[in-house]
């Protein structure tokens, strides 16, 4: 379920969040009411979960009475955190980006599913703790980034990566059983219940989409039980000359 924490920006209760993906990672979703949660070292951004510069530049100031080889053992267990912090990554904008289309799907048969925050953070039914925040973009050579916490490195990325927008569900890992079978079952990350019904606002089938493909959507939705608009991406509409 949704936990609140103070190492969050949260956006607001009707801010607009897009999940864009392929069609099976939606016939998974609908399958197993659930979200999927990647492992942190298994994105491309050899940056995720790390500080700053200026951030390790500090840190024998800030901890002035913990020895160098301590604090060295600091800095892997950072690292190492990437293995067991899970995350599910969500756009956060007013409308369709035509970017994030292009980024993560194909434009003939990606799928978005349209929700809000406030539906979004009541959609997770499991016993699970799930914070949210919004992640910050920086400039990893001066901005300092807290570290007494394990959140904050999460929910910072580079300014390259601005034009994401990224709103950011995420889970630790907190016991070893958690821990070994995330690794034995090596896929990857977990999945973590939610409420289709309230999770799920809308479907939009990607733009250019073919009529069938768009038919096949709504018969999946149908099957599943999924009682919500599908329909085809307003970047397909057609332009007005007067």
């Amino acid at each position: 379920m949704y936990e609140d924490s103070p190492f969050c920006t949260s956006p607001p209760d009707d801010a607009v969040l897009w999940r864009y993906m392929d069609f099976t990672k939606f016939v998974s979703v609908l399958d197993k009411r659930a979200l999927f949660f990647s492992a942190a070292d298994k994105f491309g951004d050899p940056f995720e979960g790390s500080i700053s510069k200026v951030t390790a530049e500090l840190r024998p100031r800030l901890h002035p009475n913990i020895p160098p080889d301590i604090l060295q053992t600091f800095a892997q267990s950072l690292k190492e955190a990437r293995r067991f912090t899970l995350i599910s990554c969500w756009h956060e904008n007013s409308y369709e980006s035509e970017a994030m289309w292009k980024l993560y799907t194909r434009e003939t048969d990606g799928i978005v599913i349209k929700t809000d925050f406030d539906a979004f953070k009541k959609s997770f039914t499991g016993s699970e703790g799930i914070n949210i925040g919004r992640v910050s973009y920086v400039d990893y050579e001066s901005a300092i980034i807290p570290e007494d916490n394990v959140l904050s490195p999460f929910l910072h990325k580079r300014k390259s990566f601005e034009h994401e927008l990224e709103v950011r569900a995420i889970h630790i890992l907190h016991s070893d059983d958690e821990i070994s079978k995330l690794r034995d079952e090596k896929i990857g990350g977990a999945y973590y219940e939610v409420d289709l019904s309230l999770l799920i606002k809308e479907v939009i089938v990607a733009p250019f989409a073919p009529d069938w493909f768009i038919e096949l959507v709504k018969s999946v939705a149908a099957l599943y039980g999924l009682k919500v608009p599908v329909v085809e991406s307003t970047l397909a509409d057609s332009p007005t000359w007067g």
